[in-house]
């Protein structure tokens, strides 16, 4: 790849950065198909069957290479959870995405750091002072910019249904990322991808049988790039991470709102209400402060370990 011998000259961080920038507009491209397909009166739950099964099946020659004793794990417990709530979020968010704007769907997804938190409090112990608590509170008051309680009651504002399932879409995913966090880093990836699959195909084949219509050529081709993509998508956010600091590389998820914007006009004629801009502005802002704060608690720990000062 291009990409790939261009980095040879590049910083670590900026590496990092183009690779989250390519996350950015693949997961954007994956989500103008699932917007397509739902537009044409397939059901969400379809689409989520063929993503999971066009997945699984580029997942299957790595799972072959990493050997099936990689793939056994003394976490059992943890995998469900995180798998079950990772396609519960997937489900969502095709949803949201059948019933909302792209860039709406975008923006409420960006609050999945403001439901982190809340959920390391739950689940691993963290203690939160009260500037992130004000953040996540601020991050919240954001969504509610984005709702637009007062339109809602006239009629006028966002769709509730595709809202509440934009929300559990992050919710999931937050949890989903929690779980990740209980799991060692000697787990292999396989094992998370080989379970999201599984998950995903038990939670959506009855309903999609249920709803099922014969696919076109077209929309089989649209149905495979939904799978195929979505774990690229995943593959180049884990080379963003492992090339540059994550503190560096996490803001550029955010370029995905701009792609969502583009998108959206190009392929959908949606032009983003001033209320979406900034509310997605309050979150994007709340979830920065969140991770700078996560940082320098961080960078203060690791002094107070090596036993230097302030």
């Amino acid at each position: 790849m291009a990409l790939q011998a261009k980095s040879r000259t590049l910083s670590p961080n900026l590496e990092g950065a183009l690779w989250m920038l390519a996350s950015a507009l693949v997961f954007t491209a994956n989500g103008v198909l699932v917007k397509a397909l739902a537009e044409t009166g397939m059901s969400f739950f379809q689409i989520a069957l063929a993503r999971a099964g066009f997945a699984l099946l580029a997942i299957l020659p790595f799972v072959y290479l990493a050997g099936w004793r990689a793939l056994r794990t003394a976490y059992p417990g943890t995998h469900v959870i995180r798998a079950v709530c990772g396609a519960g979020a997937m489900l969502s968010g095709f949803y949201a995405l059948s019933h909302l704007p792209l860039a709406d769907v975008t923006a409420i997804g960006f609050t999945t750091p403001l439901f982190a938190t809340i959920l390391a409090i739950l689940f691993l112990g963290e203690t939160v002072r009260w500037r992130r608590w004000t953040a996540t509170l601020v991050g919240f008051g954001g969504v509610l910019i984005m709702l637009r309680p007062g339109a809602l009651l006239s009629g006028e504002g966002i769709a509730l249904d595709g809202f509440l399932a934009a929300l559990g879409m992050a919710a999931g995913i937050a949890v989903a990322v929690i779980m990740v966090k209980r799991l060692p880093k000697s787990e292999h990836q396989a094992v998370m991808l080989l379970w999201f699959c599984l998950a995903s195909i038990a939670l959506a084949v009855v309903p999609a049988i249920q709803a099922w219509q014969n696919p076109s050529l077209e929309q089989w081709l649209m149905l495979a790039g939904v799978g195929v993509i979505g774990v690229s998508g995943q593959s180049l956010i884990i080379r963003a991470y492992r090339a540059g600091e994550a503190s560096f590389v996490a803001p550029f998820d955010y370029s995905k709102i701009l792609f969502a914007m583009a998108f959206g006009f190009l392929f959908f004629a949606e032009i983003p209400e001033i209320w979406t801009l900034a509310g997605a502005a309050v979150i994007v802002a709340s979830s920065l402060y969140i991770a700078q704060r996560e940082v320098k608690l961080g960078t203060r720990k690791e002094r107070e370990r090596a036993g230097v000062g302030e």
